[in-house]
Formats: structure tokens, C-alpha cells, sequence
């Protein structure tokens, strides 16, 4: 892949054989995230586990000290006074049938978090093939499924994120953007980081945080010493 100038001129910044402690990695990242857009900032976390064991999963929901920078567009399915409490916290969209037909037959996807009911999970579900591949169906360990659809929304909207293993066994988080500089990133990732040491599996054996890597969006990844993020 060809990079351009700016992109091999931060490269030079990186040592690849080093592995950094979190605030120089992040210092690095700030200074190569040069594009003329405000970068997202951007961690990946390979776990010691194994997905395909149920008592290997690591999944579960922060809200960011600093937020994430990006305005987050929340949908609510949910009806009664449940649907007003979502109107009152702010929610872009709030509906019930309407909006589940609207998902399944229009294929409409402009929201960013779904938060619902436990009641109306059962017609929510039923749109999983949509929904589950995008990352977008609600889960009550991420605290979208839930009676309380203000705190929910409030939450959602302050900067929450859900980190979760792919099949590679690696965690992919977006932590802030360039602008927010070192020390509110660096706040940011030690809050994220302290959640996924919390939900170390006790199925887990050896070492729990094989790697870990920071990057802008456009720029190289800076690699994080292990040992010192809680392996």
C-alpha cells in the first residue's frame, strides 16, 4: 500500500521495535494525526482467550471520562411512557413497530445505538441478520437493553462505548479524536483498559493482554508495552 508524505514523515516519529508506555504512544499518535480531519483515535487490545468458548467471552460497556468526540445518533423502540422518558433524554428517533418495519423493509440504518425494552426484544430480535452483523442490536450487558431508557440515552450520548472480542480474540475501541490531546486520550484509554482487566475471564490462563496497539485513523500504529497495562 502506498502511503503518502505526511503519513511516512510520522511514521519516522515511531520506533516499530519499541513498545511504548501509554501516554508516549499516545503523545505519538496526536503527533502523526495530521490529516486535514480530526482524526479518531483508535485502540486494539488482543486478548489471552478463546472466543469460541462461552466462558472466554469479554464484553462490556464504559462511558469515556472525555466522551468520544463524535455525535452519536441513538434510535429508542420502546412505547408508553418509556417512548416520552426517551423523547425527554434526547433520543434522534423513537418509535416501536413503525421503526422495526422501517429497519426490515427500507433497510434504514442512520443511528449509531439501538436502545430498547425488555419488552419489545422479541420483535427487536427478529432482526438480528441486520442488525447483529453491524454491531447495532441492543444487549443488556451493554446496558441497551434496559427499563431505564434515560440513563440509557444520557449515557449513550456522553460518550458510552461496548468492547467486545472479534474471532481474532482482539478488542477495537475509537477512544477520542487527535484534537482531545494526550492527557484526555491517555484518560480515556485507562479508563477502557481498566474495564477489560475487570472482565478478565476467570476461564482466562496465562497472559490476559498480549498486545497493544494505538492508532489515528490515517496514522501508524504505536505499539503499548503489555506489561504495563494491566497483562
Amino acid at each position: 500500500m502506498k502511503h503518502g508524505k505526511k503519513y511516512i514523515d510520522g511514521a519516522k516519529l515511531v520506533d516499530r521495535t519499541k513498545l511504548y508506555d501509554a501516554g508516549d504512544a499516545l503523545d505519538l499518535c496526536v503527533k502523526t494525526g495530521t490529516k486535514k480531519f480530526d482524526e479518531s483515535v483508535e485502540v486494539h487490545v488482543r486478548l489471552g482467550v478463546d472466543s469460541r468458548h462461552a466462558d472466554q467471552q469479554v464484553r462490556g460497556a464504559i462511558v469515556l471520562p472525555n466522551g468520544t468526540g463524535k455525535k452519536v445518533r441513538v434510535l429508542a423502540v420502546c412505547k408508553g411512557e418509556a417512548a416520552k422518558d426517551a423523547q425527554a433524554a434526547g433520543a434522534d428517533f423513537v418509535g416501536a413497530e413503525d421503526m422495526i418495519q422501517k429497519i426490515r423493509d427500507d433497510n434504514w440504518l442512520d443511528f449509531d445505538i439501538l436502545v430498547t425494552t425488555p419488552d419489545m426484544m422479541g420483535l427487536v430480535g427478529r432482526l438480528g441478520r441486520i442488525l447483529g452483523p453491524r454491531g447495532l442490536m441492543p444487549n443488556p450487558k451493554a446496558g441497551t437493553v434496559t427499563r431505564d431508557v434515560t440513563k440509557a440515552i444520557k449515557e449513550a450520548k456522553a460518550g458510552k462505548i461496548e468492547y467486545r472480542l472479534d474471532k481474532s480474540n482482539i478488542i477495537h475501541c475509537v477512544i477520542g479524536k487527535v484534537s482531545f490531546g494526550k492527557d484526555k486520550l491517555l484518560e480515556n484509554f485507562d479508563a477502557l483498559l481498566g474495564a477489560i482487566v475487570k472482565a478478565k475471564p476467570v476461564a482466562a490462563k496465562g497472559q490476559y493482554i498480549r498486545s497493544c496497539v494505538v492508532a489515528s485513523t490515517m496514522g501508524p500504529g504505536v505499539r503499548i508495552n503489555p506489561n504495563r497495562v494491566g497483562a
